[in-house]
């Protein structure tokens, strides 16, 4: 029984999801709803803002009189509630079956909120405007943004369930450089290059481009100016993605043996022609065209199918980009929240295309977070005490920012309602900043920062994130030129392609080196990398656990053990041995030079009580390496982890000769240039 809701600090309802469990409770709770409007009964989504007005009016309460807030609390009933405040919206995320504790908990929090920061950049720096994107006027768009937000929260958990890099929260490459190396050279030197030659642009430049399958990571290519993609913001793609097309596991999962081109025509068995007749005239009026058949469709295919069609009702146009807001790093600086645009074009079903193009107007966001910091740094100034009148001459932050905004707004032009309301706010401001009268930088200009920063987050809302930002795209001929292309390259290898996503590593290979071993999990956290034995475990296939009990119990006790290590690596330690009934697990985190060679471990700190471990939605682990290369300022620092899981029977010093031997044998292949 889960439940996740994000409100105003008014129990206003900007968004929530339940599961089938919670739904039901709340209905044998307050009645049956409907969601037409008409009649007594009450939306479904009045009977949760009936549900938790209390919690989130008695939330409010304690910040306003006691300056404190909620983080959890557990009722009689052993429901569990997570509380997290993010400005002036209240996240509350609830667990009533005992599937998840209070880290899974806030970890959806923090989920959802970088799925909303990648949706709506800079506008979620805007309290005020982020209730009115989360909560649309026209119920429809509302209706329609939140079943968006809704498939996405449950794609994110189908795949923590199931999916080992989304477990640790690292990207999983296909282990076979030579292709991955032709793939890459590939995208660089034609795909890229033809695609940012072509007229047919719209003045958008493909900036990454990338293919996966399913969610492993076949190749990835940057261009030479493009800014690094930042491992968080790469998972949030390919969470994206699968919400796009998701993966069919009934399908997906066969093995070598059975692995078979699903996308062909079925098989089609001709009766035979009877014995030429003695007198040939007979059949003239005959061809062969004409010969009786009939069709054979595998039954398990054919269901599969069905079921895909169910799901994929209404599918958006593929040709219609996704606008999406990623980090990037510019010789002018650190930028959080860019407008890009995110093409996913699948080539074959589980094998995607991804192109991430730069937009055209991209040089006005950059200058609109230039503005957003300055106002809030000045904000934060004047709430601190540091006070004074504006200096009339030199060259100072407030001088700067009167020059650049006043040529900012002659640039826009005031032919918008947003620009307008940001020239009335910037007028306000001068009049009290600049004029001779006026109180200068003093505490009054307080109200002014935060009125010119929501028109700033405003004029970023009305040219990217509206529905007037989709006019400029790639055309959906050069798109279809692009899917060719891949296609034709990969034609010979996509059924090997489809198996290898299920047997990536295999632990035969290790097994004669390292008797006893039953996992692992090796990740590079510079990179954002991770390598591991497959897991799955479907009615189709099987792992090399095999199938049933077994199999379960293995992958339950290593989806324990990474949840082990997050809490004591959020207590500081860095490493974990435990001893779980008939088996023996380890954790490690340790740092190296580029060179591999250990450095000296040192006292980590803990990352704030609220942010989760992890990299997709809080990058702690680029925290933590700022951290330690503050000591190792003359080499570039790397920050490693090993999951492992061995038999009991083996004992204790050959288990930790097999992890130290063991993460010098992975070293080597995780070096392989792809990010």
């Amino acid at each position: 029984m889960k439940c996740l809701l994000v409100a105003s600090e008014s129990a206003e309802v900007l968004f929530y999801w339940t599961d089938p469990e919670f739904h039901i409770r709340v209905q044998e709770q307050y009645g049956p709803t409907s969601d037409d409007g008409e009649g007594p009964q009450h939306a479904f989504e009045d009977r949760i803002n009936t549900l938790f007005a209390p919690i989130i009016i008695s939330c409010s309460t304690m910040v306003d009189r006691l300056r404190e807030s909620y983080t959890t609390f557990c009722t009689e009933s052993n429901d569990i509630y997570v509380l997290h405040q993010f400005e002036e919206c209240l996240y509350i995320a609830v667990n009533g079956d005992g599937e998840e504790n209070e880290d899974d908990l806030r970890r959806k929090i923090f989920v959802i909120k970088k799925l909303t920061e990648v949706m709506f950049g800079m506008v979620t720096l805007s309290s005020t405007l982020l209730r009115k994107e989360l909560r649309p006027q026209d119920t429809e768009q509302r209706r329609a943004l939140w079943r968006r937000l809704q498939g996405l929260l449950e794609t994110y958990s189908r795949l923590r369930e199931q999916d080992q890099s989304f477990l640790v929260e690292a990207v999983e490459r296909l282990i076979h450089p030579t292709l991955c190396e032709q793939c890459i050279e590939f995208l660089e030197r034609r795909l890229v290059q033809q695609l940012n030659s072509s007229a047919e642009r719209a003045g958008e430049e493909v900036q990454h481009a990338f293919i996966l399958v399913h969610t492993k990571l076949l190749a990835f290519y940057s261009s030479r100016n493009a800014s690094t993609l930042s491992s968080s913001d790469l998972l949030t793609l390919m969470l994206m993605v699968q919400h796009l097309h998701p993966s069919n596991p009934e399908i997906d999962d066969s093995s070598p043996e059975d692995i078979q081109d699903t996308t062909a025509d079925p098989e089609v068995f001709y009766t035979p022609e009877p014995s030429p007749p003695e007198h040939p005239a007979v059949e003239l009026g005959r061809t062969d065209m004409e010969a009786p058949m009939f069709q054979f469709v595998d039954p398990d295919i054919q269901m599969a199918e069905d079921s895909l069609q169910t799901l994929q009702m209404n599918p958006p146009d593929p040709a219609t980009p996704t606008r999406v807001f990623l980090e990037t790093t510019l010789k002018e600086g650190f930028f959080p929240m860019m407008p890009h645009s995110m093409y996913s074009l699948p080539l074959w079903p589980g094998i995607t295309l991804v192109l991430i193009t730069k937009i055209p107007s991209s040089q006005v966001a950059m200058s609109i977070y230039h503005f957003l910091e300055t106002v809030a740094k000045l904000e934060k100034r004047l709430k601190d005490g540091q006070e004074g009148a504006v200096p009339q001459r030199g060259h100072t932050p407030i001088q700067d920012l009167r020059s650049k905004m006043d040529k900012f707004i002659r640039v826009l032009g005031n032919n918008e309602i947003q620009t307008s309301l940001l020239q009335k706010a910037w007028a306000e401001f001068k009049a009290k900043a600049f004029s001779r009268g006026g109180p200068g930088l003093s505490r009054q200009l307080v109200p002014y920062c935060r009125n010119l920063h929501t028109q700033l987050c405003g004029v970023f809302r009305q040219c990217f994130v509206s529905g007037s930002c989709s006019t400029q795209r790639l055309s959906p001929s050069l798109q279809d030129r692009a899917l060719t292309m891949v296609q034709d390259k990969l034609l010979d290898w996509k059924d090997f392609l489809l198996v290898k996503s299920k047997r990536n590593i295999t632990m035969v290979s290790y097994l004669e080196e390292f008797p006893g071993l039953v996992h692992f999990i090796y990740v590079d956290r510079a990179a954002g990398q991770m390598i591991a034995p497959s897991l799955n475990m479907t009615e189709r296939a099987s792992s090399e656990l095999g199938k049933g009990p077994l199999a379960q119990y293995i992958k339950s006790k290593v989806w324990s053990l990474v949840g082990t290590a997050r809490r004591y690596l959020q207590k500081g330690y860095t490493t974990v041995t435990q001893r779980d009934g008939d088996y023996y697990l380890c954790y490690f985190l340790w740092f190296e030079n580029e060179t591999g060679y250990k450095l000296e471990v040192v006292d980590i700190p803990s990352p704030p009580d609220s942010a989760p471990i992890g990299m997709l939605a809080w990058d702690y682990y680029r925290k933590l390496l700022r951290y330690y290369s503050k000591s190792h300022s003359s080499e570039v620092v790397k920050c490693y982890e090993l999951f492992t899981m061995h038999l009991g029977v083996i004992p204790s010093d050959y288990v930790l000769q097999h992890c130290s031997q063991l993460a010098r044998k992975l070293w080597e292949p995780s070096r392989i240039p792809l990010l």
